[in-house]
């Protein structure tokens, strides 16, 4: 979000991490024109580049699928066992370490001086208590830089303090950070993040959605930290995941005026044509194709951003063969083999991955895998294969069960064996002729968020009547779903936390949507348009249920 267009209260809710990034950043700047410390130096004239090269390339900076499982399996504090983003690697011995007591420790023990600041890849010094600028390094670091974003296809390449581009406030923002020295603290009272949504005309559909979305975890994280970016102002203009991104900045600016999503709502619509108008919309069809948008503008951002990185590159060789000697055949081999090594920065193990799997962010959370086992009655041959899923839409029809339905007897029910009959033969490989058969579904893989649509809307197509089912189903805060794994895949940790429901009241006719989302571990609100009010966990469950969202147990947040 500009500058010029930031409000005073989102100065203030931010100005914790702004200082700290234009403090650290104000340092880098300072030293990147001085000589490194003696100590550095020596370091170097002993040691070389090559231990920065290799624990940036894996820890700081993952440049390959080999080293970020490195990262995730080895990348913790050797003296209390934490996982802390402020890690420090000593470049003598790659001791990891918090930053602090342990850091300090394991100096004062080994005498190691140098050590990398993995979180931002930059080197420091324990004797001079100062960050070092090096330009061989740096330009190391820029490397790993571009190579990860390609792999992981970021839209923009990460900050980092010594690439310029850190935040340099105004006169008036400094002026406004030195009258509000308070800081605002996260509690359980906090109410940033919350706002009310306006009903633009029979738009409740969208605003359920979109709370939902503001409430996903890790998609908040996303956007909060600036990974997306287009290239080209034209280009966000009709971005929708730039305008996911600005209603992201809206939500947590500390501002409690509600919102309005007209721009949102027409950038659907110019996709989504059938979903077009001011009347009522189905929310499960509105989620869909928000989705299916956010995954296509992800992709023609990265598209373009991938584009312009190669072409650095490129730049960057072609530059660096004229600078270079001509010494024939070998360095413009050398310089062919780079280049094909950067277009294609993933290791070998990854090449057997489909080369149409997507790694946006859309795709990343909400993405899990169906499998579907057809089984041929004759010779009992199976018959497999793999669909890709957003949601569970899962039937309400008549439930055989003696209590009150719930989804887990839903989810019972779509993962049972269905016998085809002998109107529905298929034609068996191994039989060579069409046999009757039994169809199973089974999850092969979870996505983090897991979302299931109550199918409540019914169209009889021989009385041409549409109806809505009111039937309650419960369904619980906490969902273990390991009873429909499929075969070979039970083994994992598939617990997951209620985090929003999407409820429709009312008839077909004269219906209204409503939402109830976390804001805390233990904190429900029901956001009802513009109106926004505290709910217990008692009133989320009792609710009717239309879109449930869970996210894995493992980001629950203390």
């Amino acid at each position: 979000m500009r500058e010029r267009d930031r409000s005073k209260q989102e100065i203030f809710v931010q100005s914790n991490l702004f200082l700290f990034f234009y403090s650290l950043g104000r340092e880098m700047s300072e030293t990147e024109h001085e000589d490194c410390c003696q100590h550095f130096q020596m370091y170097i004239k002993e040691f070389g580049i090559k231990s920065f090269q290799l624990i940036h390339g894996f820890f700081a900076s993952p440049v390959t699928d080999e080293a970020r499982i490195s990262k995730a399996i080895s990348c913790y504090c050797f003296t209390c066992g934490s996982s802390d983003l402020n890690l420090l690697a000593c470049l003598q011995c790659i001791n990891f370490s918090c930053k602090g007591d342990h850091s300090l420790s394991h100096y004062s023990e080994s005498g190691h001086q140098i050590a990398i600041v993995l979180s931002y890849g930059i080197v420091y010094c324990f004797q001079c208590q100062r960050y070092m600028s090096n330009q061989d390094l740096q330009s190391i670091a820029e490397t790993h830089l571009h190579k990860e974003a390609l792999s992981l296809n970021l839209s923009q390449i990460p900050w980092r303090p010594w690439n310029g581009k850190f935040w340099n406030p105004t006169m008036e923002e400094v002026s406004l950070l030195l009258d509000s020295r308070k800081r605002r603290h996260v509690t359980s009272t906090t109410t940033v993040g919350l706002r009310g949504l306006l009903n633009l005309g029979s738009t409740c559909f969208m605003n359920c959605i979109v709370q939902a979305l503001i409430h996903t975890p890790i998609l908040r994280d996303y956007f909060l930290s600036d990974r997306h970016a287009c290239s080209s102002t034209k280009l966000a203009q009709k971005c929708l995941v730039c305008e996911v991104s600005r209603l992201f900045q809206e939500f947590y600016s500390g501002s409690h005026a509600p919102l309005s999503l007209h721009r949102l709502l027409h950038l659907i619509w110019n996709h989504a044509r059938h979903l077009a108008g001011y009347e009522q919309q189905d929310a499960h069809e509105f989620f869909m194709a928000t989705l299916d948008t956010l995954h296509k503008h992800s992709q023609i951002s990265a598209k373009q951003e991938e584009e312009r990185l190669k072409d650095k590159e490129k730049e960057k060789e072609s530059s660096k063969d004229k600078d270079k000697d001509s010494s024939g055949k070998k360095q413009k081999n050398l310089s062919k083999h780079k280049e094909s090594s950067t277009s294609n920065p993933k290791s070998s193990t990854s090449d057997t991955k489909s080369s149409n799997q997507c790694t946006c962010i859309i795709d990343q959370i909400f993405t899990g895998c169906l499998q579907s086992d057809v089984v041929c009655q004759s010779c009992r041959g199976v018959s497999t294969t793999i669909d890709p899923f957003w949601d569970i839409s899962l039937d309400l029809g008549v439930l055989k069960t003696t209590s009150t339905p719930s989804l887990l007897d839903c989810l019972e029910r779509f993962t049972r064996p269905e016998h085809l009959g002998s109107s529905a033969k298929i034609k068996c490989s191994s039989c060579k002729t069409y046999e009757e058969s039994t169809k199973q579904f089974s999850i092969r893989t979870l996505p983090i968020v897991a979302s299931f649509h109550l199918k409540r809307f019914e169209h009889s197509t021989s009385l041409q009547v549409d109806k809505k089912i009111s039937t309650y189903i419960s369904f619980p805060a906490q969902l273990d779903m390991t009873p429909f794994m499929s075969k070979n895949h039970e083994n994992g940790d598939y617990r997951y936390s209620l985090y929003a429901v999407i409820n429709h009241v009312g008839s077909l006719e004269a219906g209204h949507y409503t939402a109830y989302v976390r804001h805390h571990k233990d904190v429900w609100v029901k956001c009802d348009d513009h109106i926004l009010s505290i709910a217990s966990l008692k009133q989320v469950l009792d609710s009717e249920g239309y879109l449930l969202f869970y996210h894995k147990k493992v980001l629950e947040y203390e």
